[in-house]
Order: structure tokens, then C-alpha cells, then sequence
């Protein structure tokens, strides 16, 4: 039985059960199994949105188990694209209670998106997230972004600064941060991008939910940037990009070149330089197949003040840069240290395509193999003692935008499971 069929029919018994307990019997015959000849109100041909209950189950190693449900419900245009979304979840954590988030995701344009979440654990953790984006196809000479971010993330795992810190140094802290991000893009040609990147950010570094694990201030309390800090963070970005797509790419790459500094004659709190280089590629064939590749290096030249919450970040399922780097077999931020190296790669596979209720649906596994370290001296050699993890990716696809993810990652201390939207690389 196919994807829409089997969606047909739980919807069917669904609605069958609702007509039952409210004693709304419809005074006219309609077929079960045919979703169409439904009532209006149960007919989900003739609803504004398509309605996919996604079930959530994660096992992250700092945030422990977390189950629930996100109703998705995406919203088209004319041209039968989805052009938004609204996707709030209830779930519970093992370690932090009940909570949820509430998301909306805009796409007016190929040009610009925008979105705004907001959520909360019963314990300590909070966020809010306001992000917009324009001029993303290059199409004029000008390109902006800006965020608003606010986070109180009780989960944060502190294993000590290097590439060797054992699972016996783990510890706990809270991050409360909020911080403003605006990118300045100058087009020089649809392909080549020059920008500035300013942001300036406020931390503070609290006591932790788990009360199992050390709290990193008893077990740290000698590491910089214990008490927190502020930054304003100045970059210059040079980015060559020739992918097909920005969200989902099947071909073309993209690479990056960058150098930023904090200065406490600048208003932050601490001085540090850094620079580093991401490539991501991405090659098609045979229809099905996508081969995607990702690597990424980062140095601190001059960072005898970096806190550790600026410092190199590698672990978990996303790849920002210096905020974090993906190593799926590890928490977020599992290994910290002045510089880093990394590398990924993975086959994303197209199992199977399927029309629901008029969104046109696709079905990916991607088997990924990747390896990185961190390294406090420059002239460590960046491709020894790397930390390598293997595991498998699920994911959902709604084109021309939107990615949903079931990623499984096994490494050296275990397995670890992460979803969420977009892409790692």
C-alpha cells in the first residue's frame, strides 16, 4: 500500500470516529476510502492546507528523551506550491517536562522567506526566534538578512576545552543569550557575494537542569568566559554559490571564505580574531541520487580570551559555522576548542514520491559517514585523531522548500537521534 493510500485511510478512520462519538451522521452517502466524496468539513480536498501529523520522538545526548506531535499544516499558492506553514507541537522531555513550540515559516518568493517560532520546556528552557531573509537568488545587486534570537537552553553539555576530554569531564550549564544578526550582501555577479556580518550578543552562563550531572561553574570554574560576557562580533564574508537550489541542492556547491574579530575597544567584553573556510558540493545521478559532500576549518590566531561559548564547536546536526558543526554521533557542542576541521558526506537517496492531498511528497534516506576534531594550536595537523561517525538520515520533502528530518548517528560514546527542519549541509 502506497503513502497516499495508507494517509486516505487513517484520515477515513479518523473522520469515521468523529462521526460516530458526535453523532454527526451526514445526510448523504459518501465512500470511505475515497477522500473527495467526503462532507466539506472532512474532506481534506476541499480543506485551505494539507493537514500531516508527524509524529516527534528524539534522543539527543545533552537533552535526554523527547516525544510528541507537530501537525503541519502547509498552506499553497496558485501555482500549487507551498508558500507557508504552520507547525505547532506539544511534547514532553524526560529531564525537562512538558512544553511546545509554535512555528511559522513564510515563503512569498524564491527571493525571501521569513519565520517566527516561540516555545518553552516546564524547566528553564524558553526561545524565541525571528529571522528574514531577501535577496537569496542574487538577483539585485543588494542581499539582507536579520535575526532576533533568545534562548535559555538548560542542556548544554561542558566537557573541558580540547579534542581528548573525556565523558567522565561532562558537566552542565544553562545558556541565556540573545543576540541581533544582520548580513549586508553586495551581488557582484548572481554567483559571487561580498558581506558584512555584524552581531552583537549578550551571554550568561547559569546552572543547568540536570542535577545528576556537575554543574560546569563547581566543575570549571577557572575556564574563560565562566560568568558569561558580551561580544560585538564583526565579519567580512566572501561566498561563491552556484547551487541549483538553496534549499533543496541536487547539483553545483558553494564556498566560503571568512574573517571576523570581537574588540573590547568595540564595546564586547573580550578580544579574539578568527577565520575559516566551508565547501559543500553536490553531484546527481541516476535520478535518485544525490551525493552530497561538506568541509569545513576554522582558526583562532589570536584568541587567548575566547570564551568557550565562542569557541570552535563541533557535534550535533547543524552546520553554522563557528556556532556549531555537524557531527551526528555527538551532542551539540560535544568537542570545544580554538580550531576545528570537519568533514561529511551523504547519499541521499529518493525511495519514493507520492501526491498528498495535492502536495507532492518525497521519501529520502541518506546513509552519511563524517569525521572532525578541534585542535588548540594552529599547527596541529588537522586530519589526525578525527572522531568519526557513521549513521543514517529519513527524510520528508515538500519542494521546493521544505525538509524534514529523522537523523540516527552513531560515534565513539554511543547513538544519538536528531530531527528537526533543513538540511544539515
Amino acid at each position: 500500500m502506497n503513502l497516499a493510500n495508507t494517509m486516505k485511510r487513517l484520515i477515513a478512520a479518523i473522520a469515521w470516529l468523529v462521526v460516530i462519538f458526535t453523532g454527526a451522521i451526514p445526510a448523504f452517502a459518501f465512500d470511505l476510502m475515497q477522500p473527495q466524496t467526503w462532507p466539506t468539513p472532512f474532506n481534506p480536498y476541499d480543506w485551505p492546507f494539507t493537514l500531516i501529523p508527524v509524529p516527534e520522538v528524539a534522543t539527543n545526548p545533552n537533552g535526554g528523551v523527547t516525544y510528541g506531535v507537530l501537525l503541519a499544516f502547509l498552506f499553497k499558492d496558485d501555482q500549487n506550491e507551498i508558500n507557508s506553514i504552520f507547525a505547532p507541537d506539544i511534547n514532553n522531555n524526560t529531564d525537562l517536562g512538558a512544553g511546545g513550540t509554535v512555528r511559522y515559516f513564510a515563503y512569498p518568493s524564491e527571493n525571501t522567506e521569513w519565520y517566527a517560532l516561540a516555545g518553552a520546556q516546564e524547566n528553564i528552557a524558553r526561545v524565541v526566534d525571528l529571522n528574514y531573509s531577501t535577496g537569496r537568488q542574487h538577483d539585485k545587486w543588494w542581499s539582507f538578512e536579520g535575526r532576533l534570537f533568545f534562548e535559555r537552553d538548560p542542556t548544554e553539555r561542558f566537557f573541558g576545552v580540547g579534542n581528548d576530554t573525556g565523558f567522565g569531564g561532562e558537566s552542565n550549564y544553562t545558556t541565556e543569550q540573545v543576540y541581533v544578526r544582520g548580513l549586508f550582501g553586495w551581488n557582484i555577479m548572481k554567483d559571487l557575494q561580498l558581506a558584512a556580518v555584524l552581531r552583537p550578543r549578550y551571554v550568561r552562563i547559569l546552572n543547568g537542569a540536570f542535577d545528576s550531572i556537575p554543574q560546569t561553574s563547581t566543575l570549571y570554574p577557572n575556564v574563560k568566559g565562566i560568568g558569561g560576557g558580551s561580544e560585538e562580533y564583526n565579519e567580512a564574508r566572501l561566498t561563491y554559490d552556484d547551487r541549483d537550489s538553496i534549499d533543496i541542492p541536487r547539483s553545483g556547491g558553494l564556498a566560503l571564505l571568512y574573517g571576523g574579530f570581537a574588540d573590547r575597544r568595540l564595546m564586547s567584553s573580550v578580544s579574539y580574531t578568527r577565520f575559516g573556510g566551508e565547501l559543500r558540493h553536490y553531484w546527481s545521478f541516476a535520478k535518485r541520487f544525490t551525493l552530497a559532500a561538506h568541509a569545513y576549518l576554522q582558526y583562532t590566531p589570536a584568541g587567548n580570551e575566547t570564551p568557550f561559548w565562542s569557541m570552535a564547536r563541533l557535534g550535533g546536526d547543524e552546520s553554522l559555522l563557528y556556532d556549531q558543526e555537524t557531527l551526528r554521533g555527538y551532542g551539540t557542542g560535544r568537542f570545544v576548542d580554538n580550531n576545528l576541521a570537519v568533514g561529511n558526506v551523504e547519499l541521499r537517496t529518493r525511495v519514493l514520491e507520492a501526491n498528498l492531498f495535492g502536495t507532492h511528497g518525497i521519501l529520502e534516506l541518506a546513509p552519511f559517514l563524517e569525521a572532525g576534531r578541534v585542535a588548540h594550536k594552529m599547527s596541529e595537523d588537522p586530519l589526525s585523531n578525527l572522531h568519526p561517525v557513521g549513521g543514517i538520515g529519513f527524510r520528508a520533502i515538500a519542494e521546493p522548500f521544505v525538509v524534514g528530518y529523522v537523523d540516527v548517528g552513531w560515534g565513539g560514546e554511543g547513538a544519538a537521534i536528531f530531527s528537526g527542519i533543513n538540511y544539515p549541509f
